[in-house]
């Protein structure tokens, strides 16, 4: 079996779906390995070394794909890429379904197997495969860089003989993954962090971090199946949001990450609440791809309102590619070596992963 892994033709995708380590593990697992010339470049994954690692390095990506049983990537196949793509053959990369219905409308017509990484059950096999996990640590991660770039202030408290500097208050709305991150983060370059999530049960895992939970009474069951937070009742949000208000008043940053998979992400910071903002506040708003958390985000865009930055960064974990390359491909290394068998693809619809993952199968939408 021959696995081809394209140089990624996204606007401002630097990752790349498979790095020479992980090369060398597909090698060794008795499968072909072919990469296209500079698809790791932006990476920092030079293609000498995917041919020491084993892998065939590929002039084009029509030749790529016409030889490959299965194709890895990172963002979902362009409709140039579904034409490429060989009848029967299968495609694994990280898309929301509901988003693609061009792309994958045309996947089943070519009767391609294909398979979202971003559709993985929240269970423990699944833990290695994970790979929205991974990227939210990068991007966790990177949202407090962007805002130490973009604040006029410094995050540590500094004793100084021109007197001493207060430490930056840092908010971080959503506690998963992300916020997490951007929690550790943050509290590594010496701000105070606080963080609200309407799942009280992370409030441990936040306290664990060093930073302070805000919490507000809730009465209703605030945590869906797989521990994501689920969208509240109209009365509870918009106590929410007043709740909130408040407590964005005191931030000199505020990093929101909060996410409802499948849905819209929801509004925490109304527009009201960023003018109750101090003067030179920085909102960084790491859910602006699917709707955004602050009322005045806007996708790409740095708005400013009153003094305050409303920064909204679009596919923030390709801005740290070596990284988010490494963890990517460890992740889709797991799933193809999960539904690959022997050299062969074996497709067991009783496995909750095949599942809830495969969104085209034998010219069958299964997912939309």
């Amino acid at each position: 079996m021959k696995i081809g892994v394209p140089k990624e033709t996204a606007a401002n995708e630097r990752r790349v779906a498979v790095t020479p380590e992980v090369t060398g593990k597909l090698v060794k697992a008795g499968l072909g390995v072919q990469v296209e010339r500079d698809a790791g470049k932006a990476a920092s994954f030079p293609d000498d070394a995917y041919g020491t690692a084993g892998a065939t390095v590929v002039a084009t990506a029509a030749d790529l794909f016409a030889q490959s049983d299965v194709v890895l990537k990172v963002q979902p196949p362009s409709p140039p890429e579904v034409r490429l793509c060989r009848e029967a053959a299968v495609l694994v990369a990280l898309f929301q379904p509901s988003a693609e219905r061009e792309a994958v409308a045309q996947l089943g017509a070519r009767k391609v197997t294909a398979f979202s990484l971003s559709l993985l059950p929240r269970i423990t096999r699944a833990q290695p495969m994970d790979v929205l996990s991974s990227q939210a640590t990068v991007a966790g991660y990177k949202a407090v860089l962007v805002a130490a770039m973009s604040t006029g202030r410094f995050f540590p408290m500094l004793v100084t003989a021109a007197g001493t500097l207060a430490p930056a208050r840092v908010l971080v709305l959503g506690a998963g993954v992300a916020g997490l991150q951007a929690i550790a983060t943050a509290r590594r370059l010496g701000a105070v962090v606080s963080a609200f999530d309407v799942r009280p049960a992370v409030k441990g895992q936040v306290e664990s971090l060093g930073a302070k939970f805000l919490a507000m009474q809730i009465s209703e069951q605030a945590e869906a199946a797989g521990g994501y937070a689920k969208q509240l009742s109209e009365e509870t949000h918009r106590r929410e949001l007043a709740f909130i208000a408040q407590s964005v008043k005191d931030a000199d940053i505020v990093i929101t990450t909060a996410a409802i998979p499948g849905q819209r992400a929801p509004i925490l910071i109304t527009a009201e609440a960023v003018d109750g903002m101090k003067p030179g506040s920085v909102i960084v708003d790491l859910a602006v791809e699917t709707g955004g958390n602050c009322e005045l985000a806007q996708p790409g865009r740095d708005v400013l309102r009153n003094g305050v930055a409303i920064l909204g960064p679009l596919n923030v974990a390709s801005t740290l590619p070596y990284h988010a390359s490494q963890m990517y491909a460890r992740n889709i290394s797991s799933f193809l070596l999960h539904v690959v068998k022997d050299g062969a693809l074996g497709l067991d619809f009783d496995d909750e992963i095949i599942r809830d993952t495969c969104v085209t199968h034998a010219g069958e939408v299964r997912k939309t």
